[in-house]
């Protein structure tokens, strides 16, 4: 075994780097000591890591290669050659940059170096800027290479682990957020924490109390701090700090004097101090204004200082309902009155019933409520039909758990209709909380028409659509391989089935079963052959299924076995002669080229089986007992059966060998039970022809599938397409009506189960007694009917859906006007299991497709690219999101699941790495919003819930503009009843004016092409960047100047004529997607139009380029340049730290019209800049002396005036320094660039940041010089 050798002090982040990569390699983990190595191997830093003792090149020293090699083993070390790349980037990343910055600001504070303030604070800084460069990559994403952890994980936060303990505070890290998040998910992964324990975050910097000796050994005990076991292990030092180490016993003497006087003066009385003003902070504010449900909200009293979605989100959804908003019928005599704008008609995906709704959810209502919205604000008779689904499988599991755990009853000790009784009330209990979230999502449906999948209407429409099909002959009866759950005894469907991928020998823990059973494994044996010496090797991965092989298949061109055709093999356990087979499917390069055939249990031998016309020896009964098989077998469980059928076989001598094989195990989604392939009578719908008219219409443009990369996957189905197995053996759900007929007269022979003929399908049993008694020729009173037991898949009845919801087959009003509707949006994920059969079973009873277009959004995931699961404890609620949640309140909501014991504890440990302090309150429209910006086609989406947060933000800046406008228009401004130019607008004006009819362009084009990160960016922008950093910050002067004179009255009226017109368009351009705020501040502004204007901003039309038709290139070109300007010498002040002092700044243009340019925009410059005055200089017009200079761009340099505004010496004293920083950085950096080994052992990627660093730092460089200069000239 390995040794790996380690520092024994608790914060050698060298050493617990290759402690934590060995905890990810559990199979080959080394024995860990923090004994000092054996001489002989001259090891000088720890960690070191000795593969064979006493050999020299089996040891590898060096955090960076100990930890390569073991995250290597526990594949840990990147995916391909492009992710190990991205590791090592990170590695030197860690090494170069972070290492020695974090030790700078550290060790101090340890006592490991001396004090310095000056070199403390530009290492402070330093290390900021480095972490800020880290925030930026850790923005999108939630780990540093991949979708999981890496080395490059584990060696940035060991590099940052000891600033995030000692020196980084709560407002430091508020900076630096995205990194803080991925630290804190590091830090609380199992491995992390079996290394770290529990991490404390810094709360006030101060010196560090030495920590006890972590592994208690006395010899390093008495060495002090990590002193000397640093200084093996090597943290970066300078020559100086080497120089240095005899004093440092001196210094923690001192340091120790220090922390006791500091320690005396807090035990003395405090002096008392002038006590300030507490600064305080934003809180949660509620609506506390008694409104009756459906009544009209306060929109009198003033706005709370800040955003407080509580109080935003209040009392509106009531109203808007009770105004009908949400109803075709809204503003309309009839709904089938003619509408010259158009009809816009989409139907929910009906969730199920089984319980809450999840963020994937979350993600399809928000862009579907947008879109409604959208349409309904056009002017379109719009209709968003909500419903809930029943859910079969998923209810009847839940119910079934909720009974065996409160009164330890199964269903079968209920019996079927009290059973059903004990569903209806779960749902009458529990189906509610769905509709209520929906509506906290502010979803606008028409709530009159919700419907249920099991209500009569709904269940009518479905007996019709079986017994229609059945009667055409669509819907057949047939005995055929189906998935098999034996702990539901159900057959389940394709999507039910979830593929564990396994790379070898595995256990596996099966319901029913006490010791995990193995799987992963290939088994191989031997038949003999028939009157012969020969024998036929084959394998399996179900040994257990040889107890029904029938045959053993080779294929016809394979040499080695041609001279066995027309032979028999025997089988081992019982008198079965079976045949060797010639079969095409047989890969003859695959193990022998031999295959054993169990036609009754697989579906590639079920096929075989019916090519060669084959025994079908059904060897499992319906709870997954062996049946049809010789003693001792008989009666056994199936994998225990599995380890008897191979002792069996080894006693017998045929058995071969036994070897890890990789392989997907199907397991059902809701039981966790092995699918079995079991050969049942069931009802099938044959979908041939139906599959053929759906891909007919997509090729033929009739229905559009956006986006268009889908379309791979439609025709490969529909073309591919199996008749759809439609039984389920489940009690909750629609009862198949069609039944089996005995007939009591002697000249009729009695039927089998699999004879179509005798089956008949009726509204009633008398209908179908009837029918019974005319296709046998018998009189009524001579047929028995038995109806069948089992139920519907769930998606048959989702099938017809679209349809059924108006009340079809009646003719309804709902119908002629609804059907077909206009967009069908749901996951990619149930294209074929919802969507596809939605246009088969339309084309099919109806003749129409049931939608034109289908647009079909990203699966959303978590953070990690995991798929949202319950026992991964990432399932969040909306809800949870909307108005947070505690830890505490996320580990509750498991305790109430159906999830058990084993699963609860670790969806616990995912929900504290992934939320270690809760959700923040985010409120509905910062969800909304994140969840449509994330949404792009053609990805899945892994959505991190921390950053919906920064949408709440934008929510607040918003609310601050508003409150701002509103405060500048005045109680008196009334707005003109028409937006438009009248000639005297600003250049300020005409700009915000243009920027605004971009934005309703973008958005216009966004929803019509599905765009949601378009119209999410366009809306951001506007508000964020455009009105709120550049129009409002430059249009204050104009307000200030109409107290003083006639010109600047007329003037500022124009503005808030245009500010208006912003207010109102941009808020128009946001209700879709942020419903609550949008109305709470639209409610606040003065109408164009009062007795005309709609109620509700919900319904009033949604901004077009008619409307807003003022887009200017070259406004926006001539802005575009002046924003360059003024970003140029905001950086110049920032430079020379000219926060709060107004300089002049002289501007030197290339020819007259930029001269003119700036002229023209001097006052906008002057403000956005915060400077004193702006002169515009021509080429040849001479630049006052004492200015600090900034290009601009090709046609403009700024000028700063600084002379008599700084302290000269100081800042040259700061210049120099930065330049001797520069200097050494650049020096040792081209060391290491032109060392012999650089090009080959140094990655390209990391090769070609290094040459741009150095470009950077040289172009720095000369930018110091230059400054150094100026400052000396001004002196």
């Amino acid at each position: 075994m390995a040794t790996l050798y380690v520092s024994p002090h608790p914060d050698d982040f060298r050493s617990l780097l290759a402690l934590i990569a060995a905890e990810f390699c559990p199979s080959s983990r080394p024995q860990i000591t923090t004994e000092d190595p054996p001489a002989s191997l001259s090891l000088r830093s720890r960690p070191a890591l000795v593969l064979a003792p006493g050999q020299g090149d089996s040891v590898l020293s060096g955090s960076a290669a100990v930890a390569w090699y073991l995250s290597f083993q526990g594949k840990k070390a990147g995916l391909d050659p492009k992710q190990q790349s991205q590791v090592w980037q990170w590695l030197s990343f860690a090494d170069n940059e972070l290492t020695p910055v974090s030790c700078a600001v550290v060790f101090p504070l340890m006592g490991v170096m001396g004090v310095d303030k000056k070199v403390q604070q530009s290492s402070r800084a330093e290390l900021m800027r480095v972490l800020k460069v880290l925030d930026q990559a850790l923005a999108p994403r939630t780990f540093l290479v991949g979708e999981s952890i890496t080395l490059a994980d584990m060696a940035v936060a060991t590099a940052v682990l000891l600033p995030f303990r000692y020196a980084l505070e709560p407002s430091d890290r508020k900076t630096v957020t995205n990194v803080t998040r991925w630290f804190t998910t590091c830090v609380n992964q199992p491995q992390f924490l079996k290394v770290l324990g529990g991490i404390t975050l810094c709360e006030k910097v101060g010196p560090v109390a030495l920590k006890a000796n972590a592994a208690g050994n006395s010899k390093a005990a008495n060495a002090g701090p990590a002193v000397d076991s640093t200084a093996a292990n090597g943290p970066p030092k300078t020559e100086a700090q080497l120089k240095k180490e005899a004093k440092k016993k001196e210094k923690l003497e001192k340091f120790q004097q220090k922390k006791e006087m500091e320690a005396k003066k807090k035990t003395q009385p405090p002096a008392e101090k002038k006590t300030k003003p507490e600064k305080k902070e934003l809180g949660v504010f509620t609506y506390n204004i008694l409104t009756p449900a459906g009544d009209k909200k306060d929109v009198v009293s003033p706005l709370p200082d800040s955003y407080s979605p509580q109080y935003v989100e209040a009392a509106w959804y009531t109203w808007w309902e009770k105004q009908g908003f949400f109803k075709p019928e809204y503003g309309r005599k009839s709904i089938g009155e003619q509408n010259p704008r158009g009809m816009f008609m989409m139907c929910i995906p009906p969730p199920n019933v089984t319980g809450s709704l999840h963020l994937g959810h979350a993600l399809t209502n928000a862009i579907q409520d947008c879109l409604t919205r959208w349409h309904r604000m056009r002017g379109e008779t719009t209709l968003w039909n909500p419903g809930c689904d029943h859910a079969g499988i998923a209810t009847q599991v839940v119910v079934e758990k909720k009974l065996m755990r409160e009164r330890g009853l199964s269903r079968h000790d209920l019996g079927r209709e009290k059973f059903i009784e004990e569903v209806w009330k779960w749902k009458n209990e529990k189906g509610d909380r769905i509709y209520h979230q929906l509506k906290k999502l502010g979803s606008s449906l028409d709530w009159d028409r919700a419907c249920f999948t099991m209500d009569p209407k709904l269940s009518y429409a479905v007996q019709e659509a079986f017994i229609r099909m059945h009667d055409e002959g669509v819907i057949y009866r047939s005995k055929r391989l189906v998935n098999w759950s034996c702990t539901l005894n159900s057959a389940i469907s394709d999507i039910e089935v979830d593929k564990k991928e396994l790379t070898g020998r595995t256990l596996l823990p099966v319901p029913g079963y006490k010791e995990k059973v193995e799987f992963g494994v290939l088994v191989s044996f031997a038949y003999k052959v028939d009157a012969s010496e020969e024998e036929v090797v084959v394998a399996t991965t179900r040994i257990e299924t040889m107890l029904g092989d029938t045959a053993v298949a080779v294929h016809p061109a394979d040499p080695r076995y041609q001279h066995l055709k027309g032979k028999t093999v025997l089988h081992p356990f019982c008198d079965r002669k079976m045949p060797i087979v010639f079969d095409e499917f047989v890969d003859m390069n695959f193990g022998t080229g031999a295959v054993k055939i169990t036609p009754a249990h697989d579906h590639n031998d079920y096929e075989v089986g019916e090519r060669h016309n084959l025994t079908f020896i059904n060897i499992l009964d319906e709870n997954g007992l062996l049946i049809n098989v010789p003693p001792p077998f008989l009666g056994m469980k199936r994998f225990e059966a599995r380890k008897a059928v191979l002792q069996a076989l080894k006693d017998r001598g045929q058995f071969k060998e036994i070897k890890d094989n990789p392989m997907v195990v199907p397991v059902c989604s809701r039981s966790k039970d092995i699918v079995e392939p079991l050969l049942k009578p069931q009802w099938y719908v044959n979908c041939s022809e139906m599959g053929k008219q759906a891909a007919d219409v997509v090729r033929e443009g009739k229905l559009k599938i956006i986006p268009d990369h889908h379309l791979k996957t439609w025709f490969n189905w529909m073309d591919n397409i199996r008749d759809w197995c439609i039984s389920r053996q489940l009690w909750w759900g629609h009862r198949i009506p069609a039944y089996f007929i005995t007939v009591g007269d002697p000249s009729v022979k009695p039927g089998e189960d699999t004879d179509g003929h005798y089956w008949v399908s009726g509204r009633s049993e008398e209908e179908a007694r009837e029918k019974a008694a005319r296709r046998f020729n018998v009189s009524v009173d001579k047929i028995s009917l038995r109806q069948d037991e089992d139920v519907l898949d769930t998606w048959f009845s989702s099938g017809i859906f679209p349809f059924s919801i108006f009340g079809w087959p009646n003719e309804t009003e709902d119908l002629k006007v609804f059907y077909p509707g206009t967009l069908l949006e749901t996951g990619h994920d149930i294209l074929f299991f919802w969507v596809a059969r939605m246009v088969m079973m339309g084309l099919k009873l109806t003749g129409k497709l049931p939608f034109k277009e289908v647009y079909l959004h990203a699966v959303v995931r978590d953070a990690h690219g995991r798929k949202m699961s319950k026992s991964l404890g990432n399932v969040i609620d909306p809800l949870d999101v909307i108005t947070g949640i505690s830890l505490e309140g996320l580990h509750a909501q498991l305790t109430d699941s159906n999830l058990d014991a084993l699963e609860v504890e670790r969806a616990k440990q995912g929900q504290k790495a992934d939320y270690p302090n809760g959700i923040p309150e985010c409120g509905t429209d910062a969800l909304r919003f994140a969840l449509c910006a994330y949404t792009s086609q053609g990805r899945d989406i892994n959505l991190d819930v921390n950053r919906i947060l920064g949408y709440r933000h934008f929510c607040n800046k918003l609310w601050n503009a508003v409150k701002f406008a509103m405060k500048t228009l005045g109680d008196d401004f009334a707005p003109l009843e028409k937006a438009q130019l009248c000639g005297e607008e600003s250049v300020s004006d005409r700009w915000i004016l243009s920027r605004l009819s971009a934005a309703v362009a973008l958005c216009d084009a966004g929803f019509k092409a599905y765009d949601f990160p378009t119209i999410t960016t366009a809306i951001y922008n506007f508000w964020l960047y455009e009105l709120c950093d550049v129009y409002l910050e430059s249009v204050k002067p104009v307000f200030i100047k109409a107290e003083e004179d006639g010109v600047g009255q007329r003037q500022a009226r124009v503005c808030r004529q245009t500010l208006y017109t912003c207010l109102d368009g941009g808020l128009r351009l946001l209700s879709p997607v942020m419903p609550f705020v949008a109305e709470e501040l639209y409610q606040r502004l003065p109408r164009r139009q009062p007795q005309t204007d709609p109620p509700s901003i919900s319904v009033t039309s949604y901004p077009d380029t008619k409307e807003f038709c003022w887009n200017s290139e070259e406004v926006d070109r001539d802005m575009e340049f002046i924003m360059t300007v003024v970003r140029t010498i905001r950086s110049l002040r920032a430079d020379y730290n000219l926060t709060k002092t107004r300089a002049d700044c002289y501007l030197q243009c290339l020819d007259a019209a930029t001269v003119s340019l700036v002229q023209k925009y001097a006052l906008q410059i002057q403000t956005l800049s915060y400077c004193q005055a702006v002169a515009p200089l021509t080429a040849s017009q001479p630049v006052p002396e004492g200015c600090a200079v900034a290009i601009a761009s090709d046609r403009c340099t700024v000028n700063l005036m600084l002379k008599g505004l700084i302290d000269v010496e100081k800042e040259v004293t700061k210049l120099m320094t930065k330049k001797g920083d520069l200097e050494k950085q650049m020096e040792k950096l081209r060391e290491r660039m032109v060392k012999s080994d650089y090009k080959e052992k140094v990655p390209v990627k990391v090769q070609e940041q290094d040459t741009e660093k150095l470009r950077q730092s040289q172009t720095e460089l000369e930018k110091v010089k230059e400054a150094i200069e100026n400052f000396r000239k001004m002196s």
